[in-house]
């Protein structure tokens, strides 16, 4: 099992970003250290209450920082985006981390978001899929023709192309019908960090009817995203992760995260009852035997690891690193 960092990079309101940035560029140095395959960036705007540089620019310095590292996008909210902008941003960010990008894609929920950009709420999937394929043409092709819904590409030219023959396409999803585009369009589904598992258990088999349905085999790389916290015991690991992962919920809730999830899965819980099946915390073996339930179960082979949430000191999150990566991934690997 391949184990990734995420930075969301999320910090209170009112916090010195120069020095939050140096926490989380220090976070990247440490995961190159410490073994980890790659790092992933989120991208969110105008993300009340909280601060966070953005994605394309933080990568950009991880991949002089930390070289070994893929760097992953995830996600690159599509629809807020024109094509040969963002198509020529991600090849950039391949050349500069000699080819070991990831292109993670979806289509966001935040109405404050496609407001500002001036994004209509409808055919939000249609607008998707016509900038992924303007994109792919672009990194691929000499010169686009191509007319968009709000963009035009008259013999365009892609200035800089990628380094790989392939950039992979990773597409989250949270709703059945996104996990169906995922099947179709992407090299894999990026799965969520917010549905419980047994939603995911189900929304797995709609993934798996679709992969037949398009004649796509399994993917080879199945990454999941999930919230992870490791301590002396289950009871310990909930005391110390409770502040930060309540106070990030409640935000999320407040965005409406979870009016884009699966019915009957939503946030509108109180913690204890959150936390039962959608975060992996507890002792190092508990969430070894998690992770390994996780990949018996769902063929997950890549944990995208998010242990550091806004308000939390980065001792806290290093050592979380450590103790994940040390005493919890070898248990995974042999068993």
């Amino acid at each position: 099992m391949k184990l990734s960092l995420i930075i969301r990079g999320q910090h209170p309101a009112g916090a010195d970003m120069r020095a939050r940035l140096a926490d989380d560029l220090a976070l990247a140095r440490r995961a190159e250290q410490l073994s980890y395959d790659g790092l992933v960036k989120g991208s969110h705007y105008s993300a009340y209450p909280f601060q966070a540089v953005q994605q394309v620019p933080f990568l950009a310095q991880v991949a002089a920082l930390a070289p070994r590292l893929r760097l992953v996008c995830g996600l690159v909210l599509l629809p807020l985006h024109k094509p040969l902008d963002i198509a020529e941003q991600l090849a950039t960010l391949d050349v500069m981390c000699g080819g070991k990008l990831v292109f993670g894609c979806g289509i966001g929920y935040r109405d404050v978001e496609f407001e500002a950009f001036g994004v209509p709420r409808g055919a939000l999937g249609a607008r998707f899929e016509e900038i992924l394929l303007a994109v792919q043409r672009l990194w691929a092709e000499d010169f686009v023709d191509m007319q968009g819904n709000g963009f035009a590409l008259a013999h365009a030219n892609c200035s800089v192309k990628p380094v790989q023959a392939h950039v992979p396409v990773w597409i989250g999803a949270n709703a059945d019908v996104a996990i169906r585009r995922a099947a179709r369009l992407g090299d894999c589904w990026y799965i969520n960090p917010h549905n419980a598992l047994v939603t995911i258990a189900r929304q797995m088999e709609v993934y798996r009817r679709a992969l037949d349905e398009y004649k796509k085999p399994f993917p080879s790389e199945m990454p999941m995203r999930r919230e992870v916290f490791v301590a002396r015991t289950r009871g310990e690991a909930i005391r110390l992760a409770r502040p930060y992962l309540e106070a990030k919920y409640k935000a999320y809730r407040a965005w409406g995260q979870d009016k884009v999830m699966p019915q009957g899965d939503h946030f509108d819980h109180g913690f204890d009852d959150l936390l039962e099946d959608r975060f992996l915390l507890g002792a190092p073996t508990e969430v070894a035997g998690q992770l390994i339930a996780l990949r018996d179960r769902l063929e997950v082979n890549h944990l995208v690891a998010s242990l550091h949430w806004p308000g939390m000191p980065n001792s806290l999150a290093l050592e979380q690193m450590q103790i994940l990566a040390e005493e919890v991934m070898p248990a995974v690997r042999s068993a």
